[in-house]
């Protein structure tokens, strides 16, 4: 499948709506090749434009999806938009429907173990045959990893979930993608506190008004400091779209 994208910032970003999204997935696990999915808002793709390091870490990615609103505006802006934002928890609820019909196994790998043994009960609760084959949380020395890794090639998940935080979790799939031998591993930050009811997702209409950010600042004010990054992507993103003129 060709993926059309469009560069913000620097980052490669999908121009695909949320089935497209699926259908890679689809065809990506029935290839059985390692593949390496990153979620990217705003603050992530401002932080590869300051970080060059980081940057190369997201271009090295398999799929890029515009996980938000800033991102849906972004291309827009540019000329060359996406069909709809294709956020990591959006992703995951669809991917648990797609995992219970097609018989694909699922690992969770990190956040607190407490959050993850909660995230895991509540989405077998809601799909009680889907076939969650593991689970790990996320606070654990460099040194255990190997035998974390190995314990999950054992299990042969087909989605791999990471909530580890950028830039660790994409460091993280990326250092041992070949060893995990996942063919889909995905960096969903802090997915699991919603799926474990830790945290709270806005109220639909401000998910449908690009204002969810608003709402988790609102909940978590000090996050501020992290969301001076988006009147800085605006910015930088209006920049290069008069330096493209």
């Amino acid at each position: 499948m060709k993926i059309e994208t469009v560069n913000i910032l620097g980052v490669r970003v999908a121009r695909m709506g949320m089935n497209q999204v699926l259908e890679w997935i689809r065809i990506m696990i029935d290839q059985g090749k390692p593949r390496h999915i990153v979620t990217a808002n705003a603050e992530i793709i401002y932080k590869a434009y300051r970080e060059p390091d980081f940057r190369r870490l997201i271009g090295n990615a398999d799929l890029v999806t515009p996980d938000g609103s800033g991102v849906v505006w972004a291309s827009r802006t540019l000329g060359q938009p996406v069909p709809e934002r294709v956020t990591g928890i959006d992703l995951i609820y669809k991917l648990f429907s797609y995992s219970h019909e097609k018989g694909w196994k699922i690992y969770f790998l990190g956040a607190k173990p407490e959050v993850v043994e909660k995230a895991v009960l509540n989405t077998l609760g809601k799909y009680p045959k889907l076939h969650i084959c593991g689970y790990h949380h996320g606070y654990f020395y460099q040194e255990e990893e190997p035998k974390i890794v190995s314990n999950i090639a054992k299990e042969k998940p087909d989605i791999l979930l990471v909530a580890l935080g950028a830039p660790k979790q994409e460091q993280f799939i990326q250092r041992y993608i070949k060893e995990l031998n996942a063919p889909i591993s995905i960096g969903v930050g802090g997915s699991f506190d919603v799926l474990a009811g830790v945290a709270e997702r806005a109220p639909e209409v401000m998910q449908n008004y690009g204002l969810e950010w608003l709402y988790r600042l609102y909940k978590e004010p000090t996050r501020y400091k992290r969301m001076l990054a988006l009147p800085k992507f605006v910015l930088a993103v209006l920049r290069q779209k008069l330096g493209s003129r």
